[in-house]
């Protein structure tokens, strides 16, 4: 075998493999018996001429050469992906696979109900919906559609902006009740503040003020579902979307007048999915969805 007739199967598994840190986890990952992954691993080795993989105590760990395949093996995936969701639609009808990315706020409580109606609409639709706060790559198809919170920049890229959506502090009723209403920024100083703990990235993409430091969060986490949860029953004072607050009864505004922010939102699309029927169906979909949502 030579680099010329490796196929797709050897770098797949390299892929698998390198995720997975061992033959074991990465065969059942890909339905393989152990064995027949270990001979394609084999394979591709002597095929390129390099040592992609040495063994350590706790798995199999990639050399320096193995490394260097990684990227382009994840753009093989991709690729792959994206080949076999087009290959899923009709061509007459929205059905077939559509993958989305969103940040995990708006993936996972806002997203869900608007797809299921989506659905509903167009039995032959298959979601795939990605949590992620790392914007996935448009352009090598790691997704079809794209909720960023900030304005896309490729020239390839189709985006539309949906809006602003307004972002203030608010606390569960219980614990105002228990703490008290802070009516001064000032006030925040005897409270419990829900906020990051390593990753500032969001606190800078809104401009928060100085006030909200990591040093003044009583509750630090990175997660922002587990930030929302933890307003949501009670734990402290956070930040939230204040069309997602409204939605949950017990959510009270706090110091309205002297915290607020916004947070952009746009959905985009690579350009050369336009002429998809599922993709242009969904991602009008979401455009009148999301908007209603902002507003």
């Amino acid at each position: 075998m030579s680099p010329d007739t490796v196929s797709w199967d050897h770098y797949r598994a390299l892929l698998a493999v390198a995720e997975s840190g061992s033959l074991s986890a990465a065969a059942r990952r890909l339905g393989l018996a152990q064995p027949t992954l270990g001979r394609q691993i084999d394979a591709l080795e002597r095929g390129l001429g390099l040592k992609l993989f040495v063994r350590s105590p706790t798995g199999l760990m990639l050399t320096d050469e193995g490394r260097d395949l990684l990227p382009d093996a994840r753009a093989m995936a991709a690729a792959a992906e994206a080949l076999a969701r087009s290959a899923s639609a009709g061509r007459d009808e929205a059905r077939g696979v559509v993958r989305i990315t969103a940040s995990e706020i708006i993936g996972g409580l806002v997203l869900p109900p608007m797809l299921g109606r989506l659905q509903a609409r167009h039995r032959g639709l298959i979601v795939e919906l990605v949590l992620t706060n790392r914007a996935e790559d448009l352009l090598r198809r790691d997704a079809d559609i794209a909720v960023r919170m900030v304005e896309p920049k490729q020239a390839a890229i189709v985006a539309k902006r949906i809006g602003a959506i307004p972002l203030s502090l608010f606390a569960h009723r219980d614990y105002l009740a228990r703490r008290g209403r802070p009516t001064s920024l000032s006030d925040l100083e005897g409270h419990t503040i829900i906020g990051f703990d390593r990753d500032d990235s969001a606190a800078r993409a809104v401009g928060a003020p100085g006030s909200l430091t990591r040093s003044a969060f009583g509750f630090r986490t990175d997660s922002d579902l587990a930030q929302f949860t933890a307003l949501r029953t009670g734990v402290g004072i956070g930040v939230c979307q204040a069309p997602l607050a409204k939605t949950i009864q017990e959510l009270e505004p706090v110091l309205a007048d002297q915290m607020n922010f916004q947070l952009e939102m746009w959905l985009a699309m690579h350009e050369d999915l336009r002429s998809s029927r599922r993709i242009r169906a969904t991602f009008d979909h979401l455009v009148a969805e999301l908007r209603q949502y902002v507003d």
